[in-house]
Parts: structure tokens; sequence; C-alpha cells
């Protein structure tokens, strides 16, 4: 019986010692991977809040996979282990053995298969339409996450810079109105974790990388939404940030290295000057400001040139792509980071997956500090960004000046003409996401004066145009915001939110000049879906006379010919000037009013309207 007793005894003491020898990590970053990466080498992130784990080794028998270095760093929490994966590796539970002097226990990290499943992963194009959406000013699908245990900010629908509430499920729950709108595309502002005692509604503040915000709804959730819009024929574009975090990001809050943010002496902001990287005459002073200063006092500046970070973040990337299954990355901020190492972040992304869609926000209204960003751009310095898109905030600002103005020589639809004149500064114009409004705007609606005419007619130009467009939420229910009044360009839908008095998501819910501009949007964007000569076609423009734009579309021998009438009365215009384009073509199809046109020799286009015509 004594030595029963003893046994007994001793063997939760073991139990114990076992215990306390094992660090159970706190992090391990990437949780997982996959076999069959183009690239084989894998850095994997151990942390431990508490635990030194800087005298352990680790050693790995597995077949297919070895231990390349071991990097330990000037915080003792945190170990890093480069692996190599190669092809014959398989998928499993890789054992990794750490051991420091007696103490030894072994970790299982799992390798699972690269998925085979074909056009999971499809880019975005020409063909597409973007549709962006702030996640908590959309839609409340499930008011259980408003306000979560262990999250500085809950839900106070009634302040205007809180959160709202809005998450994937609200999202998720009106595809049909969305999809019945006619885009193609959701572009989400970011959806990661911001855990922030300051408003981080907008998602600009991640504090944690590999985790979608639980106000939001899981990771789980995240592919779901997806695999749905999949399941309809639609992409899905992921809002990414690299060149800053929150600063209640797990990692600030324990840097591994000081070196993984830029340190100042005292707060030190960005200048926001973008157009200071591609200056020849270039100061040291304002491109430190530029690329080094933080972004606002809760979002520090991230250093990419730290190797163990620019690694974890490009990985972090590859990880969301092949987990989720995105489509396309918007990459805010693009010219903020290293851009030496956006280059790098850009090729090694497309190369694990050409198809892949990124484009870049270049916040600046010039097109060649926009164009100096797109890859293959000839630039006097040598830089290539690998960037295959830009977001053309030139254009934006040329619509929404050009359709308040009289015709001039350089004013009115003229501003539009000049605009695209100038795109031999983009290697590949047609990737350019052009766009009427976003979130950092005022409302376009705002910008045309709530003027219906001047709204359909950027519409009908921006959907007819060269380029990936993109619509803002709300535009369709004519929400009309004034940037100088922050809040009121990110508005709820009214709807979202279980028992707001009015619907706005169905057509008993909306007045009727809101059903006349979904409808109009509609109609004009599912004609555009079935017509490739408005999205890879060639584009033929016409000087603007008495402020009349008109251009072609030709594909083949198919030819759409658009007019834009910037003029408060009715314009006719004889077509001889455009014959190169009408060749011997007599009559048309009005797109929008369903009428024939008989007689393409003159054509008459009422007040500020554009009219769009399939020449017959």
């Amino acid at each position: 019986m004594k030595k029963i007793l003893l046994v007994w005894v001793l063997v939760p003491q073991l139990l114990l010692a076992q215990k306390k020898t094992k660090p159970e990590f706190t992090r391990v970053e990437p949780a997982f991977w996959w076999v069959g990466m183009k690239n084989t080498e894998l850095q994997v992130l151990f942390y431990h809040r508490e635990a030194n784990l800087s005298g352990y080794e680790a050693s790995i028998n597995y077949a297919g996979v070895s231990i390349k270095e071991k990097i330990n760093v000037e915080n003792p929490h945190y170990l890093f282990l480069k692996l190599e994966v190669s092809s014959a590796a398989q998928a499993g539970m890789l054992p990794i053995q750490f051991k420091a002097g007696k103490k030894s226990f072994t970790y299982l990290y799992e390798l699972k298969n690269k998925s085979t499943t074909p056009n999971r992963i499809q880019g975005f194009n020409s063909s597409d339409v973007l549709y962006l959406i702030m996640p908590d000013r959309f839609a409340n699908g499930d008011t259980k996450n408003d306000s979560l245990p262990g999250f500085y900010q809950g839900v106070h629908r009634h302040e205007p810079f809180g959160r709202h509430g809005g998450d994937l499920k609200g999202i998720s729950d009106h595809l049909d109105f969305i999809s019945d709108l006619g885009v193609t595309t959701l572009w989400l502002n970011p959806i990661l974790e911001n855990n922030q005692k300051r408003e981080s509604y907008h998602g600009y503040a991640i504090t944690d990388f590999y985790k979608v915000d639980a106000r939001f709804g899981s990771n789980e959730e995240y592919v779901a939404l997806i695999e749905k819009c999949h399941a309809r024929g639609m992409k899905m574009v992921q809002d990414m940030v690299i060149n800053h975090m929150g600063n209640y990001n797990w990692l600030m809050l324990d840097l591994p290295e000081k070196s993984w943010v830029h340190q100042f002496p005292e707060f030190t902001r960005s200048n926001y000057r973008s157009e200071v990287i591609s200056d020849p005459y270039q100061s040291n002073y304002d491109l430190n400001k530029m690329s080094n200063g933080w972004f606002d006092y809760t979002m520090p500046d991230i250093n990419q040139n730290n190797p163990l970070f620019a690694t974890y973040l490009i990985q972090n990337t590859l990880w969301w792509i092949e987990y989720a299954g995105i489509d396309g990355i918007r990459m805010d901020t693009y010219p903020y980071p290293d851009r030496d190492f956006m280059a790098r972040w850009a090729k090694e992304v497309l190369a694990e997956y050409p198809k892949f869609g990124i484009v870049g926000e270049v916040l600046v209204n010039s097109k060649p500090m926009v164009g100096y960003w797109q890859n293959g751009a000839i630039n006097r310095d040598g830089y290539q960004s690998h960037l295959p898109s830009v977001i053309d905030f030139p254009l934006t600002n040329a619509i929404n000046t050009g359709l308040n103005e009289n015709g001039s020589w350089e004013g009115g639809l003229a501003r539009l003409y000049t605009t695209l004149s100038q795109d031999f500064i983009y290697p590949d114009a047609n990737r350019n996401v052009t766009f009427l409004d976003n979130h950092d705007m005022s409302r376009y609606y705002f910008n045309m004066g709530r003027d219906m005419n001047k709204f359909k007619m950027g519409l009908i130009f921006l959907l007819t145009t060269r380029g990936i467009p993109q619509l803002y939420y709300g535009t369709e229910l004519l929400m009309d915001g004034n940037y100088s009044i922050h809040p009121t360009v990110r508005m709820d839908v009214p709807g979202g939110w279980p028992g707001d008095p009015i619907n706005q998501f169905t057509r008993t819910g909306r007045t009727k000049e809101q059903n006349e501009a979904y409808d109009f949007m509609s109609r004009l964007l599912q004609w555009r879906k079935t017509k490739p000569v408005i999205s890879q076609g060639k584009l033929t423009h016409f000087i603007p006379e008495d402020n009349v734009y008109v251009y072609f579309r030709t594909l083949g021998e198919e030819t759409v010919m658009v007019v834009m009438n910037g003029n408060d009365k009715p314009m006719t215009l004889k077509t001889d000037r455009y014959a190169e384009c009408l060749k011997e073509k007599s009559t048309a199809r009005n797109v929008l009013t369903k009428e024939s046109v008989q007689n393409l020799k003159e054509i008459t286009v009422p007040a500020m309207t554009a009219i769009i015509l399939e020449l017959n």
C-alpha cells in the first residue's frame, strides 16, 4: 500500500515539474502553413509573455522539413525559426523539439496541403466593378458581437466616431442587394482586429494581423462570406495596412526588437507628402519624416527594413490569400512604407499567386507621381514597384471638378479629355482603379450639388471609360455627406440595424429618387457585365467642343459611342468628325432608354446628360 501511495504522490509531482519546464506559447505565427508553396522558406515566430525562450535549441525530425536558422532577438520572450519546407514534405503535424539543458518539450506545428481548387483566387481586372464597404456602417447582422469582453470599445451608435455594430453577417445577409446592383467585387475596409482604446471603427489601426476583429465576426465567418461571394460569381478584395499598426497591437506592447518600429526622441508625425519619394531633389529630412514618421499618435510606423518583420508581413499576406481565398488586396498608403520593401512584397506575392490582384493607394493629384508606382513605369531613378494597379485620384478630381464647371479651354468636360490624354504616363492605364468617391472624401452626390443629371453623367463616364471602376456603398442610395463634417461620409445604411424605422435595402423603404438612382446604376452595371467592348475595347476620344465630349470603345466589330453634354441646354452635334469610329454605321440603340436611333449623322443630347449608343 505504501509503494502504491508513493507512486500516486510522485506522478502529480512529475507532471507538475514537466508543466513548469514546458512553455505554453502565448503566440505562434503563422499558426499553421502549407506544403506545396513555391517559396519553400518559412519563418515561424514563437512567443511567451513570461518565459525566457533565448536558451532553447530546436530540432526537427520530419521528412522534407529542416531548420535553416534559429534566431534570438533582444526580447527573450521571442524565438524565431527559419524552416525549409521542401516539395517532398507532406501535410501533417510537424513535431518541433525544443530543449534547454534538461528541459525539453515538443510542439506540434500543422502543415496543410495548399489548395488545388481551380480559379479559387481570381484576381480582378477591368471587367470588374468594385464595391467599397465600411463594415461597421453597412449592416448589423449579429447584435451578440456588438460589445465583447476584452475589447476596449463597444457599440455606441449615437457617437459619430464610435463603433456602430456593422459586421460580416450584415454584409452576408445583404448580398442580394449588392449583386442585384450589378457589382462584381467586394472591397471591405480593414476587417482585422482593432482593439484600441481610441475609436478605430475604420479598421486602420490593426492590433492582430492574423485575426478578424471579433466584433465583425470570426476568421471562419470571413472565409464563409468569401465562399458565398465566389458561389455567386463575385470576388473579394481585402484592405491591408503594412505602413503602420495600432499602438495596442500585441507586438507593439512587447516588441521583439526596438527596431520593429521607427523610434524618435519625441512623437514625430509623417509629413504625408508622398511626392517626396519620387522627388529627384528630395532632402533626407523630408524623406525620413515621410517614410518613418508615425501616421498618428495611435499608429506607430512599422520598420519594413527589419528583416524579421519584413518576412513576417509578407508571410502574413500569403497566409490570408491561401487561408481565406481572397482575390485581391487594396494596399493602404502605398508610398509610405519603405519602397524597396514594397517592391519585394508585391513581387513575392505575385510569384506565389500570379493571377492575384493588387492595387495601391497613392493619394496625390498628380499623374506622374501616381504613375511612378505602377509596374513597368520608366522612372528616372530606375525604381520598379511590381505593383499592377494604382488608384486613380487625378481622374477622380477631374470628374468632380469638370462636371461642376462651365466649358472652357481647360475647364468643364475638357478636364476629362486632358486628364485621359496624359495616360501615356501609366504603363497600363486600364488597370487603374477609378472612382467617384470613397471613405476619405466627400460623397459624390454631395459634390454634384445633389443634381441627378450630373450624378448620372459622372456614373456613365466612370463605367464606360478605361480602368477598373470602384463604387462606394450608399452611392446607389444618394448618400451625400460632406468630408469637412467627417462622419457624414460614413453613415449607416438605414435598415441595416434591427429596429431601424426605414429599410433602404428594400424598394418600399427608399424614396422615389433613391429608387431612380438604384435602378439607373443597376441597369448600367448589369449591361456593363455583358460588354467586353467596355472593359477591353480600344478607347478613342475627341477634343470637346462647346463642352460636349465624345468618345468610343471599339472591340472587333462592336462599337459603343458615348456623348456627354455638360451644358444647361440641349446640344445638337453633327457627326462628320467622328467618321473614323462610326465607319459607315448609320443606326444605333440607346442603352439606357432602349430607343432606336435611326440617324447618326446628327445627334441631339438633352441638357447635362450623357447617352450611350450601341452602334448597329
